[in-house]
């Protein structure tokens, strides 16, 4: 099975560029419980077992905590058979449906890493990021409390979210970066200075919101929009979300050679 957009090395595994964001499986605004819950992980188990994708992106906030739900409840009996990377965030509180705080106090985080190893039914998170610089928290004391929780074997490998160049210099004091994840699309490409500091350094760029969400795949655009995502190096991932089946097929067809 060809992994969509070819592979790239993120946390130690080899999986798909085209990954999958797991946001709008968290019900309305990503707010209470999913709705249509089978049908929910129908996408979640197609996209590994027939589209070979194998990076699934997800945060404790969603949901908030739903989704991290569904996705053991939906790939547990996958995870072990194949290279499947779930990645997910710590370090935003949801109070509403349109509240997103930053909160990275360290018993938090702590608390934050504990609740996500229940909910996905593991003893370590392969892959964990900062979800948000709380700035009220010191930035190395956020990532520090990570270290620590690595350290201990909670956490294999840590990423950083909304982030720039300073603060993935910073972070590199304390910790290895994984992998840095930040918003960029076609349509707002005013993170490409972030993109060269990490292809420099051989850190991976995840975008999220590769597609606008859903602006740029209009007419047609989605194959568009991914490859000049893609283009920009191969250290560079997309993990655009979706919660139809169908709209994951167009997805993983857009990048395929004849769609060009």
């Amino acid at each position: 099975m060809n992994a969509p957009g070819g592979t790239i090395t993120i946390a130690g595994k080899t999986v798909s560029r085209l990954g999958l964001g797991t946001m709008r499986l968290g019900g309305r605004e990503s707010w209470g419980l999913p709705t249509e819950r089978a049908t929910l992980m129908t996408v979640l188990i197609k996209a590994i077992r027939t589209h070979g994708i194998t990076h699934i992106d997800t945060a404790d906030a969603y949901g908030p905590h739903t989704v991290e739900d569904l996705i053991h409840d939906s790939l547990s009996p996958y995870w072990f058979d194949t290279d499947v990377l779930i990645a997910t965030k710590v370090g935003m509180i949801r109070t509403g449906p349109q509240t997103w705080l930053p909160h990275g106090h360290p018993n938090y985080l702590r608390a934050a890493v504990e609740g996500s190893l229940r909910r996905l039914g593991v003893e370590r998170l392969e892959l964990c990021y900062l979800h948000r610089n709380d700035p009220a928290v010191p930035f190395l004391d956020q990532v520090g409390a990570l270290a620590e929780l690595q350290t201990e074997g909670k956490i294999a490998h840590i990423g950083l979210s909304k982030v720039g160049p300073a603060e993935i210099d910073r972070a590199r004091q304390v910790i290895e970066v994984a992998a840095v994840q930040n918003k960029l699309n076609q349509g707002l490409p005013d993170d490409l200075a972030t993109v060269e500091h990490c292809g420099t350094l051989r850190i991976p760029y995840v975008a999220y919101t590769p597609l606008g969400a859903g602006t740029l795949a209009a007419h047609g655009g989605a194959g568009k929009a991914l490859r000049w995502l893609l283009d920009l190096g191969p250290h560079v991932a997309a993990i655009p979300g979706t919660s139809s089946v169908r709209h994951l097929d167009e997805l993983v067809y857009a990048l395929q050679p004849e769609a060009a």
